[in-house]
């Protein structure tokens, strides 16, 4: 099992940028991916972005294209999202989860931060 916790929400203007990071614990060397997603009041939950963990192959929903970066740091069992170009529509609580296999669903799950964009 993979332990999971998000930081770096905030309120930002729109236009502005923020970061997101995941720390993992537990089975960090052992899953295919880990991946962004985020939910909006009222909205089913939204594919962001994701990584291969032994590749750095990144994925993104088209929504993010071009304005949000998913990276990682091994070392640091870490996960990133840069957002720039911040809109008032990516305003959601953001999760960060992991895959242990290829072809399997997100099995471990952040608590979850909020990101609020302002116009």
């Amino acid at each position: 099992q993979v332990q999971l916790v998000e930081s770096g929400g905030g309120l930002v203007q729109a236009g502005g940028s923020l970061r997101l990071s995941c720390a993992a614990s537990g089975r960090t060397n052992s899953y295919y991916a880990m991946g962004w997603f985020r939910r909006a009041p009222g909205k089913d939950r939204e594919f962001v972005a994701r990584i291969t963990w032994s590749t750095g192959r990144t994925y993104y929903g088209d929504s993010v294209k071009g304005r949000f970066t998913i990276s990682k740091d091994n070392a640091k069992s870490t996960m990133y999202l840069q957002m720039n170009s911040l809109k008032p529509e990516d305003t959601a609580v953001y999760y960060c989860a992991s895959q242990m296999y290829l072809g399997t669903n997100f099995d471990s799950w952040g608590q979850g931060t909020q990101v609020t964009v302002s116009s």
